[in-house]
Formats: C-alpha cells, structure tokens, sequence
C-alpha cells in the first residue's frame, strides 16, 4: 500500500508525529499523493502491529502528549523491498474526461465553459507548483542537508509540472477545435 510505504519514507528521515506526518504530506508529495489524518493514524497504528515502527509518548506539561513514530529496520527493509518492487501504469480515471467524452449533448457554450474552468484549476496548479512547491523543496533540503534526496523530490514536481503543462496545451487546443466547429 504506497500510504504505509510513503510514511515509512518520511519516518527514514527522522522520527515524526502524525500531524507531522501530514505535514510532510501536504508540502512535498500532494501533488501527486495526499492523504487524510483519518488515513495516517489507522496506518500508523497497522504499522506498528507489522512491526515497521515503534511510537513513544512525549509527555507534555503544557500541551497535550505526543505520539512520536520512529521507522524500525523491518520498516526500512520493508521500505527498500517496495521501493525495488517494480510499479505498473495507475489506470486514468477522470471524472472530466467522461464529461468531455460526451460533450456532444451539451451545447458549445456549456462543453467551452468546462474547457476554460478546467485550464485556469490547471493553470493555478501549474503556478502553485513552479512557486510554492518549489520553494518549498529548496527550504526542506537546505534545512535537513537532504542533497540527494532533493534531486529525486524536483525529480517528482518536474513530472507535476509536465502533467500540468499537458492538460494546459490539450485544453487550449480542445478549445479551439470545438470554438472551430460548425453549429449543428
């Protein structure tokens, strides 16, 4: 399950909570995995059980406790062993693609006016990644000394960036192929 393996991932880095967990999550890898607290504790806790990690309780005077998850060497073995296995193509499932697919029962304003939405949610994402997710990346490898590891997370926001490219050109020109078509 690629959510256990992404928290074992993080948990190599160092020895995180779950809030820290989906923390991580929502600054480096959302723009191409997310996940829900309601997602991280359960697996936290199956983790545990399969021995990949062990949690201790911070004790707080001030604040309430907190659980600290720490990746065991069955966890790094498991880690290596996932991140060997090879990978097949994650089938397209698309929503808008249906919509697009049968755009023919709507009229061209209605099928334009998805097209234009669906380009300024791709042009916004694009400009979120070149930005923020950059900027991000570039903070977390000066602040951990990540080298390396910082190439293969560009290496992940590079193929964001295409991905969003992509949409941006086949909407622009899904636009101008329907704007040329005749009124029938």
């Amino acid at each position: 399950m690629p959510l256990k393996h992404a928290l074992l991932g993080f948990l190599s880095y160092q020895p995180m909570t779950g809030y820290d967990l989906k923390q991580h999550f929502d600054r480096s890898i959302s723009h191409f995995w997310n996940a829900k607290l309601s997602q991280i504790y359960p697996a936290l806790s199956q983790m545990r059980t399969d021995g990949w990690l062990t949690m201790e309780v911070d004790y707080q005077e001030d604040r309430p406790n907190r659980k600290v998850y720490q990746i065991t060497e069955n966890g790094r073995v498991a880690l290596h062993n996932w991140l060997g296995e090879p990978t097949e193509m994650a089938p397209v499932r698309d929503a808008f693609l249906i919509k697009v697919f049968f755009g023919g029962k709507l009229n061209r304003e209605d099928i334009l006016a998805q097209l234009h939405r669906y380009l300024i949610l791709h042009k916004e994402q694009l400009t979120s990644y070149q930005k923020n997710v950059q900027q991000e990346i570039q903070k977390n490898a000066e602040a951990t000394g990540l080298v390396k590891e910082s190439v293969f997370w560009n290496l992940t926001l590079e193929m964001g960036i295409k991905y969003e490219q992509g949409w941006i050109e086949w909407c622009e020109d899904s636009i101008k192929k329907i704007e040329a078509m005749d009124d029938d």
